[in-house]
C-alpha cells in the first residue's frame, strides 16, 4: 500500500486545490495523474443545492452517454412470451421469470442491470430486500420498467448510466475510462451536466450546481467549472 500511497501523494501535488479548472484541463490532469496498471474508470461527482429529504427535490434518472462508459453491462430481463423473445433478440444476457427470481433469492448476481416488463413487477418486487440495497431494483424513472424491452436493452448496451442524488445531495456518475480520448470524456461529461441541469427541481433554491469534480479510480478529485 505504501507504493500506492506515494503515487497518490505525487498525484495530489499536481492538483491546485484552490483552483477550479476548465473541463479539458481537468481531464488532461487526471490522465496525467494516472499511474495504475489497469484502465481506470473516470467519474463525475456533483454536489447539488437540493434537499433530498423532500419528495419534490429527489433527482433520479438515466441518460445514454454519447461514447458509452467503456464497460459492457450484463442485462437481465424479466419478461414472458413475446416480450422475452424481444429481449433475447435485442441482446439481453439473461431472460426469464420465476427461474431467475429463484436464482437471485439463492444469491446469484451475475448481472449489472435489470429490466422488467410492468406485468412482472409484482414478482420482481418480492426481491426488493436483496435488490434495493444494491441499487438493482428496476424503476420506471430510469427506463428499466417498460414494455419496450428492445429500446431498454439497446440503450443499456450503448452506455446508459443511471444517476441518483444521495442523502447528502451528491451524485456520482461514470463517464468512461482513462484510456478514452479527452474529447470523448468531455462530451460524456457535458451530457451528464446538461442532464442534471434539466433535472433541476422547481423547488430547489439558491445555487444548484454547488461543486463539480472529476476523478479517476485512483486519483484525487479535480474541481471543474461546468459553465453553469
Amino acid at each position: 500500500m505504501a507504493k500506492r500511497g506515494k503515487k497518490y501523494q505525487d498525484a495530489v501535488k499536481l492538483v491546485d486545490r484552490t483552483k477550479v479548472y476548465e473541463v479539458e484541463e481537468a481531464i488532461e490532469l487526471i490522465k496525467k495523474m494516472s499511474t495504475a496498471n489497469f484502465d481506470e474508470s473516470v467519474e463525475v461527482a456533483a454536489r447539488l443545492g437540493v434537499d433530498p429529504k423532500k419528495a419534490d427535490q429527489q433527482i433520479r434518472g438515466a441518460v445514454v452517454l454519447p461514447h458509452g462508459t467503456g464497460k459492457t453491462q450484463r442485462v437481465l430481463v424479466f419478461a414472458k412470451g413475446e416480450k422475452a423473445k424481444e429481449a433475447e433478440a435485442a441482446g439481453a444476457d439473461y431472460v426469464g421469470d420465476a427461474d431467475y427470481i429463484n436464482k437471485i433469492t439463492q444469491g446469484w448476481f451475475e448481472f449489472d442491470v435489470i429490466v422488467a416488463t410492468p406485468d412482472m413487477m409484482g414478482e420482481v418486487g418480492k426481491l426488493g430486500r436483496v435488490l434495493g440495497p444494491k441499487g438493482l431494483m428496476p424503476n420506471p424513472k430510469t427506463g428499466t420498467v417498460t414494455f419496450d424491452v428492445t429500446k431498454a436493452v439497446n440503450e443499456i448496451k450503448a452506455g446508459k448510466v443511471e444517476y441518483r442524488v444521495d442523502k447528502a445531495g451528491n451524485i456520482h456518475v461514470p463517464i468512461g475510462k482513462i484510456s478514452f480520448d479527452t474529447a470523448k470524456l468531455i462530451e460524456n461529461f457535458q451530457t451528464i451536466i446538461e442532464t442534471l441541469v434539466k433535472a433541476k427541481p422547481a423547488a430547489a433554491k439558491g445555487t444548484y450546481m454547488k461543486n463539480i469534480a472529476v476523478a479517476s479510480t485512483m486519483s484525487p478529485g479535480v474541481k471543474v467549472n461546468a459553465g453553469q
